[in-house]
């Protein structure tokens, strides 16, 4: 029987010639991920473990990026947590205020998640790195702290949803209307713990900022991992921002999935994601009536790459946003907001009314520099819209790509991008 993708990684990292799904396998790690609110819990538990160190200081990222800048005391002394334990165990990779960025765009950025890698994340998003051909996944705080104990974590070997993407997307669709067109069509659990993998003559036709995008959100539609295979672009991206060796795997032609669909991006339009789930989708032509909105947020692990800030500033040029509106800019990194500002990109937001942001997750989990009050509706280039996720419970959260985004934030109103 022929092995999937991401089985072969998982089967090479066990010391196995073959796996298949469903099997439980022990498997070395190139990398454990946290942040400054999982972080502290794995630390505490490494603690009660009673581990001298950790495997290896230069396979271990920290990145405060949730509460960062801190907002309170509470966040502050988080990082504090953080911090000392990264000066204690020499961690490399670990990133302060003035280095850090939103972690699942950092790590690619920085060059360490390749394809190949096993990464896990005490991050929901750590899926993103699939998008250069990496099984990344997230974990708990408590698998976390055993990683960077020992460098080795266990799975369950998970079967696979065959998605294959035909077709050029037009103009102003983007990677993140893909994914909500395809979380809306399987449903938030479409793909519970499945690796969803993504092949076809379509993935040329996309950036990637797209495939991260759509990586990204893997973990919406239940999957365990996303991934994508390891063509031209993505092996020019990891030299350009990598020194490690990279590992090339391919699906076998007879590898086995549960599902296979196939999706011409050249039918797809400007998707959103409506309260109060990722799977509530409605294209831009099906939205019949006027919906007022209070708030844009443009930024995140999903869409705060500088692809994604190109697409706003090109929407919002020369207009201004609406009176009343609030419109939250958030680059990625900081190596993002550099070159946002070279390319003028950030005198476009700012002449348009919007206010732009340091590195941070900040609204997205309802954490800060966006909250929301009763009542009060965002369009959100964010990955997920749940009850109280930016703010009060009865608030309420529409996911689109950046380009719904700024159009949104000009005309006060959910809007095709012009």
């Amino acid at each position: 029987m022929g092995m999937t993708m991401t089985q072969k990684i998982l089967a090479a990292h066990a010391g196995l010639e073959s796996v298949e799904a469903g099997q439980l396998i022990e498997a070395d790690l190139d990398l454990v991920l946290g942040n400054d609110i999982t972080s502290p819990v794995a630390i505490k538990e490494m603690e009660k473990m009673k581990v001298e160190g950790v495997f290896d200081k230069d396979k271990i990222a920290l990145v405060p990026d949730h509460f960062v800048p801190n907002k309170d005391i509470k966040s502050a002394e988080h990082c504090k947590c953080v911090r000392e334990f990264a000066h204690r165990n020499q961690i490399t990779n670990y990133f302060e205020v003035g280095e850090m960025g939103i972690e699942h765009a950092l790590l690619p950025e920085k060059g360490l998640t390749v394809a190949g890698d096993v990464v896990i994340g005490a991050d929901s998003h750590t899926c993103t790195y699939g998008a250069l051909g990496a099984f990344s996944t997230g974990v708990g705080s408590t698998d976390m702290a055993a990683g960077m104990a020992t460098g080795k974590a266990w799975f369950k070997v998970p079967a696979a949803i065959r998605f294959n993407l035909i077709g050029k997307p037009s103009k102003w669709v983007s990677g993140k209307d893909v994914i909500l067109h395809i979380i809306g069509m399987i449903g938030v659990d479409g793909a519970l713990y499945k690796s969803m993998e993504f092949v076809g003559d379509g993935i040329k036709k996309l950036t990637m900022d797209d495939r991260f995008t759509i990586a990204n959100m893997a973990i919406e539609a239940g999957g365990k991992n996303g991934i994508f295979p390891v063509d031209d672009l993505a092996i020019a991206y990891m030299k350009e921002h990598s020194r490690k060796t990279f590992t090339v795997y391919e699906a076998d032609e007879d590898a086995v999935y549960d599902e296979e669909y196939t999706i011409d991006l050249s039918a797809l339009r400007p998707t959103i994601a409506f309260p109060h789930l990722p799977e509530n989708t409605k294209t831009i032509d099906e939205i019949a009536e006027d919906i007022p909105v209070d708030q844009v947020v443009i930024g995140s692990c999903t869409n705060g790459r500088i692809g994604d800030m190109r697409i706003a500033a090109k929407v919002m040029e020369g207009k201004h946003v609406a009176k009343g509106m609030r419109c939250i800019v958030i680059p990625a990194t900081q190596s993002i907001y550099m070159q946002a500002m070279e390319e003028g990109l950030l005198k476009i937001f700012i002449e348009a009314g919007a206010i732009v942001s340091t590195p941070t997750c900040g609204p997205c989990l309802g954490g800060y520099m966006g909250i929301l009050a009763e009542g009060e509706r965002c369009v959100s280039t964010t990955n997920r819209n749940f009850v109280g996720r930016m703010g009060h419970v009865k608030s309420e959260i529409y996911l689109a790509s950046p380009a719904v985004a700024a159009a949104s934030a000009i005309t006060g109103k959910i809007s095709a991008p012009c």
